[in-house]
């Protein structure tokens, strides 16, 4: 095993991959495969090495003096992510992480319940609560994925805020909106273009803005009456299509769900088959969350790491049978 290694490139001759080009410690070295080369440098990477590697558009590797290998226009398109929307309230009562993360006696507290009874908000992470519905007349199936978490900061990982507040974040679970990642440079160390195209369809604009309205009910339901204090963001009196619109513009975030730019099919612009083969290039597959035809509805770490297990399943038989 090589560590601390950067690989530059996947060599190809007469059709068939048989080596990577990488770099360590600043010394270029080319390692030969014997049997297969899977790729599994994620939805942002994989597009980037093959492209660096003339597998791609050829417009797109002609536009930085890279020699075509093998054409594939869809390597690094067919980009999907999950949006999210973080609308945060003031609580009336000094119950929210804010408030346990102000005081050091709370603070200490809850590492003593981690501690002593593995209880506690280290114990459960940022997010307490968490729901699939459908906000969407027409959908036959859960079409936002909504959380709750007791604390709220203007950015993720941010400081909390200093008074007492909680956050409820929705997201769109299956955008149709679809943008690209492509290189800018033939050097590795220049970081490819990520166009995500976010909320760029009408159905994108009308299941995010009814999750929006959705989380704004909840938060004025009797249940919350004695917890709901005012909206902090959006500010109290953003109603309107067009405020709510800019409220989504402003403090949208990414998820960090991205899929589907080496998408698995038969079509003109898929990028590895049924098995997770390069379309046109033998003993080269793709094992990560770049092959998903389209983003699941839910987090992506659990079927990324199916599809690692059904590869590695794949690549066992296809050895076996020869």
């Amino acid at each position: 095993m090589t560590t601390e290694a950067q690989v530059q490139r996947v060599l190809v001759e007469g059709g068939r991959a048989t080596g990577v080009r990488y770099c360590r410690h600043g010394q270029t070295i080319e390692a030969r495969a014997k049997r297969e080369i899977i790729l599994s440098s994620g939805t942002i990477q994989t597009p980037q090495l093959l492209e660096l590697s003339g597998i791609g558009n050829p417009e797109m590797l002609a536009a930085q003096g890279i020699p075509v290998i093998h054409p594939l226009i869809g390597v690094g398109e067919n980009l999907q992510d999950h949006l999210q929307f973080r609308l945060m309230y003031k609580c009336k009562k000094r119950i929210t992480t804010n408030d346990d993360l102000r005081s050091w006696w709370r603070s200490l507290g809850i590492g003593w319940k981690y501690i002593t009874r593995r209880t506690g908000p280290m114990a459960i992470g940022i997010n307490h609560l968490g729901l699939f519905t459908r906000v969407l007349p027409e959908s036959q199936t859960p079409d936002i994925q909504f959380h709750f978490a007791a604390l709220s900061a203007d950015r993720v990982a941010d400081k909390p805020h200093p008074f007492s507040g909680f956050t409820f974040s929705v997201c769109q679970l299956r955008p149709s909106s679809r943008g690209s990642i492509h290189i800018k440079s033939p050097d590795i160390g220049v970081a490819p273009a990520i166009r995500p195209n976010y909320l760029s369809t009408e159905l994108d604009w009308r299941c995010s803005l009814a999750g929006v309205r959705f989380a704004q009910r909840l938060a004025s339901t009797p249940a919350m009456a004695n917890y709901t204090a005012s909206p902090y963001r959006p500010e109290p009196g953003i109603e309107s299509e067009a405020d709510l619109k800019e409220f989504c513009r402003e403090y949208a975030y990414t998820i960090f769900h991205p899929v589907g730019t080496c998408k698995m099919g038969t079509d003109s612009r898929a990028v590895v088959d049924a098995k997770l083969r390069v379309h046109g290039i033998l003993n080269l597959r793709i094992a990560d969350a770049s092959i998903m035809p389209t983003l699941v509805s839910g987090n992506t770490n659990a079927p990324t790491v199916m599809i690692g297990e059904k590869a590695s399943m794949m690549i066992l038989e296809d050895a076996r049978a020869h």
